[in-house]
């Protein structure tokens, strides 16, 4: 329960049982009569208390239950900035919630929590107009603690069950903070080495493909920024995944030009031909590996899901950076050069029994 630091309230939350049910008012005269006292609940209606403490008779059937929510947040009103409790509906619980306010404008529809057998309405307002999105806010003179609590308990669900209090732990955020330094450290070390490898191995390439490898890093930050979504462990894991993704193409690059220029292929045409002919074998790779990202992301829950969208953003922007932007950079320092008679690349050598020299030097 995050954000809960009181034991003792976790245990009482924990220990109640909490559903929604949305339901139509009956609006009829003998509905009417029920509510101020002077008539029996007419047949299919049942009888609720607001928060105020008057009657509300409600009709039997339920138009959607608490099954068809997703998310219930504490949030205040942008108009009366009371405490409200936000709302979000599955794909269904949308449907049908858009459908019953389009065909009842007009008419009253009742917001019912039901805690340990007993129903209360917490608001009972007028549908104005077709609402769709899959939102819906409750509001109805609640205090922030009433708005937090019940927000919680739609979130925990029904615990029908009796609860038994085996163990518990009291964990702070000290704990998740050194985890999560850990593994930010993890992912700049491993950038560290990356690059070192890719300067001494490639040389002057190695150099293009460690800043290209830096600008696929911002980029992933930036989208997951735009995106305002939070990192955690997970997330920093399908960081440190990309990273290789990343190298790797530029590997693969690296390697297509070197054989080209094993062949005793001009050094510009080397690399033309080198980064044509990598493309699609980066393209492959990185399209099946996206595919099982799109699968975690659609089958997967709570942290599976924040890996898949890193880890699939982090491949799409590798594909931009170790192939577009490195070759870029690539172009703007041997692409000026008229005459090139080398590329700084590390040595690439000619096949045993060559009476060739070595094709490459170590100097632009």
């Amino acid at each position: 329960l995050p954000g809960v630091q009181d034991t003792a309230k976790a245990k009482d939350i924990l220990g109640r049982t909490a559903t929604l049910e949305v339901r139509m008012v009956d609006e009829g005269t003998e509905a009417r009569s029920a509510e101020m006292g002077s008539g029996p609940v007419p047949f299919g209606s049942e009888k609720y208390l607001d928060r105020n403490g008057q009657a509300v008779i409600v009709k039997k059937q339920v138009v959607l239950t608490g099954e068809n929510l997703t998310d219930a947040q504490p949030g205040f009103d942008g108009q009366t900035q009371e405490p409200t409790v936000n709302l979000t509906l599955d794909a269904k619980g949308s449907r049908i919630f858009r459908d019953i306010t389009r065909e009842n404008v007009g008419k009253r529809m009742a917001i019912v929590l039901f805690e340990k057998g007993k129903g209360e309405v917490v608001t009972a307002p007028v549908i104005r107009a077709e609402i769709g999105g899959g939102r819906v806010q409750i509001s109805g003179r609640m205090t922030t603690m009433e708005a937090n609590d019940t927000s919680l308990l739609l979130r925990a669900g029904s615990l029908a069950a009796p609860m038994e209090i085996i163990e518990e732990y009291t964990i702070g955020p000290s704990l998740g903070e050194d985890n999560i330094q850990r593994g930010i450290q993890s992912v700049v070390w491993g950038f560290v080495a990356i690059s070192i490898f890719m300067c001494v191995y490639y040389m002057l390439f190695g150099v293009i493909s460690s800043i290209a490898l830096s600008v696929n890093v911002l980029m992933l930050l930036a989208i997951l920024s735009m995106l305002q979504a939070t990192l955690t462990l997970p997330g920093i894991a399908a960081m440190a995944l990309a990273l290789g993704v990343a190298i790797d193409s530029n590997v693969l690059i690296n390697e297509r030009i070197r054989e080209e220029l094993r062949a005793g292929v001009a050094p510009q045409a080397a690399i033309h031909a080198g980064y044509e002919r990598a493309w699609t074998t980066i393209l492959d790779s990185n399209v099946t590996t996206l595919i099982a990202g799109l699968a975690l992301l659609a089958f997967g829950s709570g942290p599976v899901r924040g890996f898949a969208v890193v880890h699939c953003i982090g491949i799409l922007t590798s594909m931009f950076s170790a192939v577009f932007f490195s070759r870029g950079l690539v172009n703007l320092w041997y692409g000026r050069k008229k005459k090139l008679k080398s590329v700084s690349i590390g040595q690439v050598w000619k096949p045993e029994g060559s009476d060739a020299r070595p094709v490459v030097t170590k100097n632009p």
